[in-house]
């Protein structure tokens, strides 16, 4: 993270030190950190994390791959946790009449980028982070999302390891629509589990 992204803060300076170091030890060349940074970005996108939930609402096989190793499942779709220079876990959950997911890093924002694109304000909000695990159905609400009393919810704490990503119920009605089309009706806050597509 050379260059431009850095202000001249203490930190700054020190992440300029260790990647000058990983540099002058050619166990990186110069701008590869960046380099690298920006094609993550550039391929993060909710039409990543929408196009893998619509193949699971159309291939039942796919849907069981996911939800059992993610990691390996989308790759048959053609993309990766690979965003640095080890792959992130990822791990699928997915609402049924009975449960409802929502993901949330309490530390910090750990988030699935390469999947849902760069992550939304509210996400790395304190507010956000600390009252969706106290009162998640309370938090639902005020996204404009009312759940039955009788739902079940489920809190994921991502981490720096882990990143966890919601397939949302497919809403009635679109039963026999193309694959295509339908990931057009998954939103980033469905995938996130703040909203209910």
């Amino acid at each position: 993270m050379s260059g431009d992204h850095h202000a001249s803060s203490a930190i700054s300076e020190r992440v300029r030190h260790v990647e000058a170091l990983l540099e002058a030890r050619g166990l990186v060349d110069e701008g590869e950190i960046d380099r690298r940074i920006d094609e993550f970005l550039a391929g993060g996108s909710p039409a990543n994390g929408a196009r893998i939930t619509a193949r699971a609402w159309v291939d039942p096989g796919f849907r069981d791959r996911l939800l059992t190793d993610a990691n390996a499942a989308i790759r048959e779709v053609g993309l990766s946790m690979a965003g640095g220079l080890q792959e992130q876990r990822l791990k699928v959950v997915a609402n049924t009449s009975e449960e409802h997911n929502v993901v949330v890093c309490t530390l910090c924002s750990c988030y699935p980028i390469a999947l849902l694109g760069p992550s939304p304000a509210w996400y790395k909000s304190e507010a956000y982070r600390s009252r969706v695990v106290r009162d998640p159905r309370g938090v639902l609400a005020e996204f404009g999302l009312d759940l039955p009393a009788t739902t079940r919810i489920t809190v994921w704490d991502a981490s720096a390891e882990s990143r966890y990503m919601v397939v949302p119920r497919r809403p009635e009605g679109t039963e026999g629509m193309p694959e295509e089309e339908l990931a057009g009706v998954v939103t980033r806050k469905g995938l996130i589990g703040t909203a209910a597509v």
